[in-house]
């Protein structure tokens, strides 16, 4: 596996406002990253190296979920082993949306809150290593009425603290 340095990647930071149901990071106020093209890896190489930084764990394997949710009982850590793909942070509908296309080697901090969706698979593959901190169980929020306490917790939450790629220094540690 190769981590190429924090300082050789480039990194994207984005706030995005609360939109209907949708706390996005008006929370916590710490933004949605995207390092991109920060590693080489295949989803086993990935997942084993997120365990030895022991900032996540890494759960599942798989796409993006193609309805927009969010997590309201932790943050969430994506790392792209393979394809590319067009995503939606922060509802379809919300004119502060950001819509990347992200690739392979590409690692996504996505604070608790920010709502997310699969847009569209442009190779076909596309797929993912989806990891959380150490004793977080992710749920499923969509922006309802009655998931307002819920959204209220998001605030309890802590961040990291260490760099779920880098460990002691990188981007996630500087917000």
């Amino acid at each position: 596996m190769t981590v190429h340095p924090p300082s050789d990647i480039r990194v994207t930071q984005r706030l995005i406002s609360a939109w209907k149901g949708i706390p996005n990071t008006s929370i916590q106020s710490k933004p949605l990253l995207i390092y991109h093209s920060a590693f080489q890896a295949s989803a086993s190489e990935l997942s084993s190296h997120l365990e030895k930084v022991g900032a996540v764990v890494p759960q599942w394997q798989y796409s993006m979920y193609p309805t927009t949710h969010f997590h309201s009982t932790t943050h969430e850590v994506l790392g792209v082993v393979s394809g590319r793909a067009r995503l939606c942070f922060g509802g379809e509908g919300n004119p502060e949306r950001f819509e990347p296309t992200v690739q392979k080697g590409d690692l996504m901090v996505v604070p608790a809150g920010v709502g997310h969706r699969l847009l569209e698979d442009l190779d076909g593959g596309f797929k993912m290593v989806g990891s959380y901190p150490p004793g977080k169980q992710w749920d499923m929020c969509y922006g309802n009425e009655d998931e307002e306490e819920k959204v209220k917790s998001i605030e309890k939450l802590g961040w990291f603290d260490k760099d779920p790629l880098y460990g002691n220094d990188g981007p996630a540690l500087n917000v």
